[in-house]
């Protein structure tokens, strides 16, 4: 669904990404874990095409994404920390969504009701607090039904209720055949969601392998114990 090949990026003297090679493919939920700095997020912009790569090129379904941005309605985006006009209120930024996405496709309100968003509409963004903005970006990645989601500390700010509600429905999305990507410093919250991981460390990819193997290989059952024996080993 995604191949990824060769990309290498470079902010002035600082290589973010290095010769990155790797491919993901529907029905999976892949972490994408490394330290600060490690080129996680450059990664995520260069797949949604914010970033443009010095070299190498990403395929999304088999085509060249460079140039071409109509993949991007494949795709429902999370970011870390939402940013929506503050004299708006939550049902006006919805329908504005709705109004530029523009599509035919049956929306997904799942996490609108689940988040009891529905309930909160008059409410004016800049009156949220940090983990209501976050429902709302949740439940905005969604609402489009895209084959891929990509979720940047989804978890983040959310009580522990929908904390557990949202990975709830990232399982059933997974089970439907879609590609998931998730970044998460919350490495307790991915042992249950995630069927592979990606390892980045200043700016190369150091390992993309299924979960199953990452324990085999380090002996530990618990992801988060798993990557600090990576992190240490690599750090040797």
């Amino acid at each position: 669904m995604i191949r990824i090949e060769n990309i290498s990026k470079q902010f002035g003297k600082l290589t973010a990404l290095h010769n990155i090679s790797t491919s993901c493919d529907k029905g999976e939920c892949i972490a994408l874990i490394g330290p600060n700095g490690s080129g996680k997020t450059t990664l995520i912009k260069s797949i949604l095409g914010m970033v443009i790569p010095d070299s190498g090129k990403i395929l999304f379904n088999g085509l060249d994404i460079s140039g071409n941005w109509q993949y991007r309605e494949e795709i429902g985006y999370m970011p870390q920390i939402g940013r929506y006009p503050d004299n708006m209120n939550i049902g006006q930024v919805l329908d504005m969504m709705k109004d530029i996405r523009n599509n035919n496709r049956a929306l997904d309100e799942d996490l609108i009701r689940g988040f009891s968003i529905d309930k909160l509409l008059n409410k004016r963004m800049r009156t949220l607090s940090g983990g209501t903005i976050q429902k709302v970006s949740a439940a905005l990645a969604f609402l489009f039904n895209p084959k891929v989601l990509i979720l940047d500390e989804p978890t983040a700010g959310l009580d522990p209720v929908a904390s557990e509600l949202f990975k709830e429905k990232i399982v059933a999305e997974k089970e439907k055949g879609k590609l998931i990507l998730i970044t998460s410093h919350i490495l307790s919250d991915l042992d249950d969601l995630v069927s592979r991981i990606i390892y980045m460390q200043d700016g190369k990819l150091i390992f993309h392998k299924s979960i199953e193997q990452l324990r085999k290989d380090t002996g530990e059952e618990r992801l988060v114990r798993s990557i600090a024996q990576v992190m240490a080993e690599n750090y040797e």
